[in-house]
This record gives structure tokens, sequence and C-alpha cells, in this order.
């Protein structure tokens, strides 16, 4: 295996941001800017098994607008695209145009698709014909047998490839005619971290200029929320939607569901400077790690310290040159908890109890894949205009969470220097660190 060459450096150029406080980097920031929140009772789906149909939906994004203005060059494809599929190419295409690349002037040998996603699954009206096939009049018995006789063909001609994980880097690779490095990973909550640091070594290594690095992610689906509803991880409290999600909040009540897909442009310094693209940051370093005995226990606590600690070494800094902390903040009791736990086991007491954290997800719920990258994405938006973008919904401080939670307003800073954490139920955690240009 080639090492990084180390006189390259990775540097953001583009972001592209397709969310439940807007589309586009503008809008987003002034929304996160001024605490606006996107969790409302949803109007798109609101169906779901989540308490009082609460969640954060992109408003804005309809399969009639994305034709119209995300996906006009796509129209050709967009019957090939689920919803997820359809935010992460869009959000693709707005990081391009956001970084100023002129697709006609580059080396396409050199243009790469990195690309994070949950696993898909159909809406039960894709698979309602297909089942009831199977089934014997008047029963609800599935009669397994049937399936591949007779219920396969009545399932739409392009249901596959609907929801296939891979699509958004698939398809995003063949719109910009990408012949670059490319690959998709399927990480849940830490997908956003994983692809960065996949991105930024293909880069170091000088295997590509450019990489398209992005994620999409949705938990705001009919099958998921019952999910998360049998896990008992939906938050119910309070009545207000927008108050909904707490992190690290004493009352806290649980997760809340949401959508969303983010993509940033990865350059190496030298390409970017000689077409005088504007630098947005240098991604320093990751790391990740996944902690999970043999019994099934999921180690958070661990998997998050060890992530963290990777990333820092990686970038080359001590735990004090770090400025902020996204947190992963989900607003369960429990992972907030072990996420508290890990950033002092990492800064120890003192510095872990005073570094500023914010946690996101309070304005967006979570999209699961696609949270991690929006979140990145505040904080660099936040730290380009000299601020710490602020936690919603954080009222009384939880004994169990010792934390510095930036709340109430945007933290003046002059550290350019942000950690992300995030981590997955099953124990899996990824953290990356970027400095703001």
């Amino acid at each position: 295996m080639n090492q990084p060459t180390s006189n390259r450096e990775v540097v953001i150029t583009g972001i592209g941001i397709v969310s439940p406080i807007g589309i586009g980097v503008e809008p987003f920031w002034k929304n996160l800017e001024a605490g606006n929140s996107g969790v409302h009772h949803c109007k798109l789906f609101p169906t779901t098994a989540a308490p009082d149909a609460v969640g954060g939906e992109v408003l804005e994004f309809t399969e009639e607008s994305a034709k119209k203005v995300y996906l006009k060059d796509q129209r050709r494809n967009i019957k090939a695209m689920c919803r997820e599929i359809q935010l992460g190419v869009t959000s693709a295409g707005l990081a391009l145009q956001h970084a100023a690349i002129d697709l006609e002037k580059i080396n396409h040998e050199r243009l790469g698709v990195e690309f994070g996603a949950n696993l898909m699954l159909s809406a039960p009206d894709a698979l309602e014909q297909g089942c009831f096939t199977c089934c014997e009049p008047g029963s609800k018995h599935f009669e397994f047998e049937k399936w591949g006789q007779a219920g396969l063909g009545q399932m739409e001609p392009l249901w596959l490839l609907r929801y296939l994980p891979n699509m958004p880097a698939c398809h995003i690779s063949i719109s910009t005619d990408a012949r670059g490095p490319s690959n998709s990973l399927t990480m849940d909550d830490a997908s956003a971290n994983t692809v960065l640091g996949e991105a930024r070594r293909i880069l170091l290594r000088g295997h590509a200029d450019i990489l398209i690095t992005g994620t999409t992610g949705t938990t705001l689906h009919p099958i998921k929320t019952l999910h998360l509803g049998l896990w008992h991880d939906l938050a119910a409290t309070p009545t207000e939607p927008e108050r909904r999600c707490r992190p690290f909040e004493l009352n806290r009540a649980g997760r809340v569901v949401g959508e969303g897909a983010c993509t940033v442009i990865l350059e190496d310094r030298a390409h970017a400077e000689s077409r005088g693209a504007k630098i947005w940051g240098r991604l320093l370093g990751t790391g990740s790690s996944c902690v999970l005995s043999p019994t099934g226990v999921v180690g958070t606590r661990a998997a998050l310290a060890n992530a963290m600690r990777a990333a820092i070494r990686e970038a080359g800094l001590r735990p004090d040159q770090i400025g902020h902390i996204n947190a992963h903040g989900l607003g369960t009791l429990e992972s907030d908890i072990e996420e508290s736990k890990a950033i002092l086991d990492v800064f120890g007491d003192d510095l872990g109890q005073k570094i500023p954290v914010t946690a996101l997800k309070s304005y967006l719920g979570n999209s699961g894949a696609g949270s991690g990258m929006l979140e990145l994405a505040g904080s660099l938006l936040g730290l380009a205009h000299g601020v710490i973008p602020h936690t919603l919904n954080y009222e009384t401080p939880d004994p169990q969470c010792p934390l510095n939670i930036v709340s109430g307003k945007p933290m003046p800073t002059d550290n350019r220097v942000v950690l992300k954490i995030n981590v997955t139920r099953m124990g899996q955690a990824s953290a990356s660190i970027v400095e703001a240009c």
C-alpha cells in the first residue's frame, strides 16, 4: 500500500447542503445563526411512527422541485432514485457549484467520489403488491416459496436500483464523468467522518486531485421510525416540536427523526490554488473505532475515545489545541452520558468541562448517515463568521453530562479548529478534525 505523501495537504473548497433548515449554504447558515429549528409536525411524511409525526424534513425538496430545479440534468435517472439518493446527488451538485469547479476544465481521471449512506429501505407501498401476491385470498400468512415466481414479478422494474446505498456515488460519478477512485460506505451515523478519512488518504497518496465527498440519510421513514419506536428511542415531549430534540439537557427524552444530505469538495491544496479556489478549511486528521463485546455489549464510550485520540494524533495536535467539539448529541439519555464520559476521558476533567461543545441535531433531527456532514458544515460556516453555532433547547444542565454546552446564542471564538464526532448504536465511532480558513 502506498503511504500518504507528506508534502500534500487536503483542503475543503465547496459545501453543498440539503437540510431541514435550508438548501444551500446561505439559507442554512442564516437559520443556524438565528437559532431557527427545522423540526416540526411533518407535512411530507405525516404517517410516520414518530410521536406526533414530528421530525426534521426538507420541506423545500419534493420530487417535482427536484425535477425542475435541483436535478433538472438528471430527469432521465430520477425514477431510479429514492428520496435519499435524490438528496445526496443534489448536495453533490450544490457542492460543485459552490466550489466553482468547471467540469470542462479538469482532468476527469483525477476526479473521484467518496459517499456514505444508510442501508436504504423500501416504503411499504413499494412492496405491497408483491407481498399480497404471496398470500392466499383472505389470509395474512406470507408464503415465502411463492416469492421467486409470483411476488418478485410484481415489483417495479427499477426497484432494486432505487434503494442500493452505493447508488448516490454511482449517479454522481456518471453525471460528472468522474473516472478516479470511487467508493461507498454504509456506516450509518459514523459515515461522514469515515468518508472524509478515506478521501483524505486518497488525496495524500496522490491518487486524485478532487474528491466529491458526502453523505445522505434519513430516519424519517415509515419502517425506520417503527424500528426506533420498538427501541423506545424517540422523543415524545415536550409538546412543541421545535423543542423536542434536547442534546445533553437534563430533561431530554430521546432522539428526533430527520433527513438530509451534505457534500464537501476536497482537493489537494496545490490543485485548489492553481485554479484560484476559495479554501474554506483544512482537513487535518480523522479517526475511527468500533467497540463491541463478544456478548454484544456496545462500547460507545471507548469507541468515541479511541476515534477522538486517533484523529488528534493524525492531526498532530494536542487536546488543548482543539477550539470546540461538534458532538454527536443524539438526545437520548444513555448516548449523551456515554459521549460526555468519552470527551472527559480524552480531554481530562478540567479541560473537558471547559472546551465548548455544540450539538446541531437540535436544529435538524437525526438523519443517520446524513447528520455528521451537515453538523460539520455548521461548525465550518460558523467559524467562517468567527463563532461556534449554539445548541438549541439546552435549558437545564445534566450533572451526568458536565460539558460546556454552547447555548443561547453563537459563541465568539478565535480558535478555528473543530473536532467532529459521531457514533452508531452498534458502537462504530468516527472523528474528524478541520481547521477553518
